[in-house]
């Protein structure tokens, strides 16, 4: 029985990348049943509400097996809704946010090769969205911190570095000044590592390895690092400029039962249409969910393909050094194939 994917094209230069996205997996001969629907900004400029995503979208996510999503624009100010991203992993407790960060071949990398994953607490912390007004000039946001959420997303840290042969977790926090949510979280990773005698923990507070992660980003080779929801938001984009652009960076949000798969980086509108933005981390991001599919082959094929692009420096876009358009990148993967 096949395999149903929702998609959501998203906003700016999401369609453009979707677009090429799914002409990537179909030329790799996936078996995948495509659903696409609506979700994002631009969505909820022209039908308004309280949330980013219509009924019909949150209907075809419940049949569906997994979802993926073109990045989309969070628009600001008081009462704006949610993003899309966080209004799913939250539906459907999706605890993991997994960012794979590893040079590509022949990519002007600016401190040297490196090769680990970045694990983001994915449905609570500040992304609750919680803020009180307790006077005209004071206003408090809540950072929600779990037991349960905090033993999720460890222990699916230590059992990814069991899965890729890594021989560390390193747990981010701040538990020297926010003793009670951060030092939950490293309770429970520590609680959890017990379990795993073979994987190493090393503890380091959120603004050392913001230094660290530039003075020696090679000490983290072959190392998970795992933090709570906005402290590796800010970390993970740290760690993708390590690889030379976040269009290369690729992303996955897993729980339990369902997954949604999503390039790392924004919407870009400013671009949109205009054939220009690199489509790696998509068309990774689209492999990646080939694999969770049970499409191992196929997605192994379009990363050997894209890897190969990249290392051959010929057909690649403005961001790696290049001249290509995103249309001729995509062929030329495809080409690969």
């Amino acid at each position: 029985m096949s395999k149903t994917a929702a998609i959501i094209e998203g906003d700016g230069v999401g369609p453009d990348l979707v677009e090429a996205m799914l002409k990537v997996v179909k030329a790799a001969g996936t078996e995948i049943n495509f659903v696409t629907c609506e979700a994002g900004a631009e969505w909820w400029k022209e039908n308004g509400g309280n949330s980013l995503i219509p009924d019909e979208t949150w209907d075809i996510l419940d049949k569906a097996d997994v979802c993926f999503k073109g990045p989309t624009t969070t628009p600001g100010g008081a009462g704006s809704p949610k993003s899309v991203a966080v209004s799913i992993r939250q539906k459907y407790n999706l605890y993991a946010n997994v960012r794979p960060t590893k040079t590509f071949p022949n990519m002007n990398n600016p401190l040297g090769d490196v090769d680990f994953v970045c694990v983001r607490e994915g449905t609570e912390g500040m992304y609750i969205g919680e803020e009180v007004k307790l006077t005209d000039d004071v206003y408090i946001a809540i950072r929600k911190i779990t037991r349960p959420a905090c033993r999720n997303i460890a222990r699916y840290a230590f059992e990814d570095a069991k899965r890729r042969g890594f021989d560390t977790v390193v747990p981010i926090h701040k538990s020297n000044i926010l003793k009670q949510t951060c030092g939950t979280f490293l309770e429970e990773v520590e609680k959890i590592g017990q379990e795993y005698p073979d994987i190493e923990i090393w503890p380091y507070h959120i603004d050392n390895i913001a230094q660290q992660l530039i003075k020696n980003p090679q000490l983290f080779n072959k190392k998970v690092l795992l933090s709570t929801n906005l402290f590796m938001d800010v970390i993970s984009e740290e760690c993708s400029a390590l690889i030379g652009s976040i269009g290369l960076i690729y992303s996955a949000n897993i729980g339990d039962g369902f997954a949604m798969f999503e390039p790392a980086h924004g919407s870009a509108p400013k671009y949109a249409g205009q054939d220009k933005v690199n489509p790696v981390a998509t068309i990774l991001a689209g492999a990646w969910m080939l694999d969770y599919l049970g499409e191992k082959d196929n997605a192994d094929a379009i990363f050997k393909a894209t890897e190969d692009v990249i290392s051959e420096r010929k057909t690649i876009t403005y961001d790696l050094g290049g001249s290509a358009k995103l249309s001729e990148m995509t062929d030329a993967i495809i080409a690969k194939l």
